[in-house]
């Protein structure tokens, strides 16, 4: 299974970093989800170095805490973790639970290549 989130990562390859310049991934979570840590032992030491996590660096922020200033979200955030794609303030999708490594990986793809449409669009 975890050749099925290397084949989403190396598809993700081309994906330039300039344009996902100004996004990140925001971790909601909250202490003692059994969830959170479970992300944080299988992808958390490798986030930073791979594609996604380039494009989109990761920030953490407490469920219970004020919500971050200058983000916009879709709707509330209700369940921990839950990741939601950044750019220019705006949501640009979540992902609500852990489903584990190998379609965290895909998900996240499907996110950021709606931010790439998005650039195409506009530029």
């Amino acid at each position: 299974m975890k050749s099925l989130g290397i084949i989403f990562a190396s598809l993700l390859a081309w994906l330039p970093l300039a344009a996902a310049a100004d996004s990140y991934l925001l971790m909601v979570e909250e202490q003692g989800c059994v969830w959170c840590a479970r992300w944080d032992r299988e992808i958390s030491a490798i986030y930073p170095k791979t594609t996604e996590g380039q494009a989109a660096p990761l920030r953490r922020h407490d469920l219970h805490a004020e919500l971050p200033e200058g983000v916009a979200f879709a709707a509330r955030i209700r369940f921990t973790p839950t990741f939601v794609l950044v750019s220019e303030g705006q949501e640009i999708g979540r992902i609500e639970g852990y489903p584990g490594e190998d379609f965290f990986w895909g998900l996240l793809g499907m996110m950021l290549q709606k931010i790439e449409t998005e650039d195409n669009k506009t530029g």
